[in-house]
């Protein structure tokens, strides 16, 4: 059997990265998922790859509530609980100083980040089944801090206030919360934000990214999909409120 045999896991961001990466290793270990994401094309792309047995998907966007609340009547409609709940949508935001970040990017990166994950707890956990378990892909700038990414940094580290706060009201229903904390990873969204930040090409941008990392390399989506396995397991029975680091030492 498998790690996630006969369970349902709620995937945010699912339908590229880290999130498919996740979905597929989910549905290999014995899971039906839930794509929730905002790219219908790529959604329906990574249903289809899954097969209709395995993976539901539908649009929306987790800062909005409303659309949130319809995910999940859709889902809890289909599947009829939910067993994980991986949120892991997020954005990048700008790259500046303080001073000159815009302030509209700073609340819409908290809204997809913090408000988002909020969104997700707080409606699917009333679908969830006891013994559960919540997984929310913070960054390793949710544990360190960096200059000219005030919003990403500063959304990371609220999504682990959320973490603590969920994980001790859920922890009666034995409901496990904890955040996961990848660093550099090899996406296109990763790789956004090494460009600009160096202001060179995606291959040199990685090398320099690559020399701040203790272990001297990016990690990869498969690698982060299997630590959300773990989590998302019983294997992990007893972990919650932790701050799960998979960073090659970068937060060390």
């Amino acid at each position: 059997m498998g790690a996630l045999e006969g369970k349902v896991a709620l995937i945010t961001g699912g339908e590229s990265g880290i999130g498919l990466a996740a979905a597929r290793l989910f549905v290999a270990e014995g899971a039906r998922v839930h794509l929730v994401g905002i790219d219908e094309a790529k959604l329906k792309s990574a249903a289809e790859e899954l097969g209709a047995e395995h993976a539901l998907a539908t649009v929306a966007d987790v800062a909005d509530e409303g659309a949130v609340a319809e995910a999940l009547r859709a889902g809890s409609a289909h599947y009829g609980r939910y067993d994980v709940l991986f949120s892991n949508a997020g954005n990048s935001g700008e790259l500046a100083p303080i001073t000159d970040y815009p302030s509209e990017v700073f609340a819409r990166t908290l809204s997809i980040h913090v408000l988002g994950a909020f969104h997700m707890l707080k409606h699917t956990t009333p679908h969830m089944n006891d013994g559960g378990s919540v997984v929310i892909t913070s960054s390793v700038v949710g544990l360190v801090g960096f200059g000219d990414l005030s919003a990403y940094v500063a959304a990371k580290h609220g999504q682990v206030g959320l973490m603590r706060s969920a994980a001790k009201e859920l922890a009666p229903r034995r409901i496990r919360v904890n955040t996961l904390h990848p660093g550099p990873t090899s996406t296109p969204f990763q790789d956004d934000i090494e460009m600009r930040a160096t202001g060179k090409d995606q291959a040199a941008a990685a090398v320099d990214f690559d020399a701040m990392i203790p272990l001297g390399r990016h990690t990869t989506t498969e690698e982060i999909a299997r630590a959300a396995l773990y989590l998302a397991s019983d294997a992990s029975a007893m972990v919650t409120s932790s701050t799960f680091a998979i960073d090659g030492g970068m937060s060390g």
